[in-house]
């Protein structure tokens, strides 16, 4: 029998995060990446045991929290979701902002807010928790540097023929697009529609352009699709986005690396400027706003950094166990 593992049940926007807070070995040595690498190639039935059906399903999320090699960071977390394991999450950093605080990762100091600093595999993200009289609240953070990769880049599909779309940089790559462009309505459209029209165009992307990232090798391939209503998401005027990542899984919250890689796009077409304030709604309603910070540079490509706030709620708490005759207990998918 596997030793039971631990977790913390939260989401933000709706979209799951599970939190593994004991039971799954890392080696101690190495940096994050190399974690998360070990994790990947040699114990990725930790993953598929607590994300895959019986314990998870087709679009759960989860965060490993492991010790940090960033001298400025208070924790390092390792993302994992249905296909494998991302480099970005800002759901999740909003959800492990609130976590930290409450469960003594981060000794609570102060009010109104307090500094967390994540790393992650794309790097440093500086949170800021809301506290009020001892309760965690709202938390934005700041992202890594963004940019915008192919503005109006066209990729060719079988059923739509050549599409047209943006693909940037928000601690994962994205494809972005004008949902109105492949015949989605992201208010009446179904979500299996939405979700094998992002299949195709993601593979068509990925056979088609080459992603680089040019610091880390680890980071360059697409990640996601985000279908947009085609609106900037002004203030009050939210504009509303699906995001279809990893293999078919849908995220339930705005997506905050999304967020992220929208506004270097928006900034990139001269849309968007340092401090503008905008606004951005999932399939559940959820927002998240978002505003530039600081303009800087990504080697060739011009960059952002980009703000973004949201709320997370805890589910509850779980332990998790296998025993040895159960023939399901390394985890299955049905869709």
């Amino acid at each position: 029998m596997m030793a039971p593992i631990r977790t913390v049940e939260m989401h933000t926007g709706g979209e799951p995060l599970r939190i593994i807070t004991d039971g799954v070995p890392v080696p101690e040595e190495g940096t994050l990446l190399d974690k998360r690498r070990h994790l990947k190639e040699e114990a990725d039935q930790y993953r598929r045991f607590l994300m895959f059906e019986p314990r998870g399903h087709i679009d759960m999320y989860g965060a490993l929290i492991v010790p940090a090699d960033h001298p400025e960071a208070d924790f390092g977390v390792i993302f994992m979701h249905n296909e494998g394991y991302s480099t970005m999450c800002g759901h999740a950093i909003i959800a492990l902002g609130r976590y930290a605080l409450d469960y003594g990762l981060v000794e609570k100091t102060g009010e109104p807010e307090q500094a967390i600093n994540i790393q992650c595999p794309c790097g440093l993200v500086k949170a800021h928790v809301t506290v009020t009289n001892g309760h965690t609240g709202a938390v934005r953070f700041e992202s890594v540097p963004a940019f915008a990769y192919r503005i109006g880049q066209y990729v060719n599909t079988a059923e739509f023929g050549p599409v047209e779309l943006d693909l940037a940089y928000g601690g994962a790559f994205y494809g972005i697009l004008d949902a109105s462009s492949v015949g989605l309505d992201l208010k009446t459209s179904p979500i299996n529609t939405i979700v094998q029209t992002a299949n195709q165009l993601a593979a068509a992307t990925t056979q088609q352009i080459e992603i680089t990232h040019p610091e880390e090798q680890d980071l360059g391939y697409l990640y996601g699709i985000i279908f947009t209503d085609g609106s900037i998401g002004s203030e009050g005027n939210p504009s509303r986005n699906i995001c279809v990542f990893a293999d078919g899984q849908v995220d339930r919250s705005p997506t905050g690396s999304g967020v992220t890689a929208r506004l270097a796009v928006t900034h990139a077409k001269g849309l968007s400027k340092p401090h503008q304030a905008h606004n951005f709604e999932s399939v559940t309603d959820a927002v998240f706003s978002g505003q530039i910070l600081t303009e800087t540079r990504v080697g060739p490509h011009k960059a952002v950094t980009v703000e973004v706030s949201g709320r997370a709620h805890y589910c509850g708490r779980a332990e998790f166990v296998m025993e040895n005759d159960d023939l399901l207990a390394s985890g299955f998918l049905l869709r």
